[in-house]
């Protein structure tokens, strides 16, 4: 009798797993998530919504969102193992599954991760074909894709900030192809999310981290680099 084959015994050069929406798109978000900590996760709560809360396990999202992060690439074999990765790096996580969420697209998850003492919040949409759309970020709404070069700057809410920071970046010859601004509140919190097509040099991303007025600022590579 044939051994029976696993979901995750399909290796390309693209994925590992058996749907991109399933695998490949869940290990982009889980990177996300990774980068936007900045480190390693000591713990992580996993929300699966929808579709997702239903099929999760047979389809191997779970691993592939343990894997993403663990910084994992969709073509990284370990997406299979990432549970025993996983132990091993000390990076513990929970399920969870919300079966009826009429306010989130069908493939949703979202990620609460903790390092030391610093937690971040993402939540993710996987569209199919591996492409994700990041929707919230701690909070405030997003809207990328992670395919082009990410900055995510938080920031005081206030007069000139945007045509600043445009400023900034293109005496970087760095070109915006995106750009949304999602506040709190007047003169609250702003988080300025921008998509650009050239990656951003260490020096330009320091010197908007020493702004006064910012609090932090965050930058995504292509997830795929």
């Amino acid at each position: 009798m044939a051994e029976q084959s696993s979901v995750f015994d399909m290796i390309g050069p693209v994925m590992i797993g058996p749907s991109s929406s399933h695998t490949a798109g869940v290990v982009r978000i889980g990177r996300v998530a990774r980068k936007i900590l900045g480190c390693q996760p000591d713990t992580a709560e996993i929300t699966f919504y929808n579709s997702f809360a239903r099929t999760y396990e047979g389809h191997g999202s779970d691993r592939a969102i343990v894997a993403g992060l663990l910084d994992f690439k969709t073509d990284d074999a370990r997406i299979k193992t990432s549970f025993d990765e996983a132990e091993k790096a000390g990076f513990t996580y929970t399920f969870r599954s919300v079966g009826n969420s009429l306010t989130m697209h069908p493939n949703t998850v979202k990620i609460r991760a903790t390092a030391k003492e610093e937690t971040i919040e993402v939540i993710g949409e996987s569209r199919g074909g591996g492409v994700i759309k990041i929707v919230s970020v701690n909070g405030f709404s997003t809207g990328f894709n992670a395919n082009l070069h990410t900055l995510i700057i938080t920031a005081d809410d206030r007069k000139g900030a945007i045509a600043f920071i445009a400023s900034i970046l293109a005496n970087s010859e760095c070109n915006i192809a995106n750009m949304s601004v999602n506040r709190k509140g007047k003169s609250d919190m702003a988080c300025h999310c921008i998509e650009a097509d050239s990656g951003l040099d260490k020096i330009t991303i320091e010197y908007l981290n020493h702004l006064s007025w910012v609090q932090k600022v965050i930058y995504i590579p292509d997830i795929d680099f």
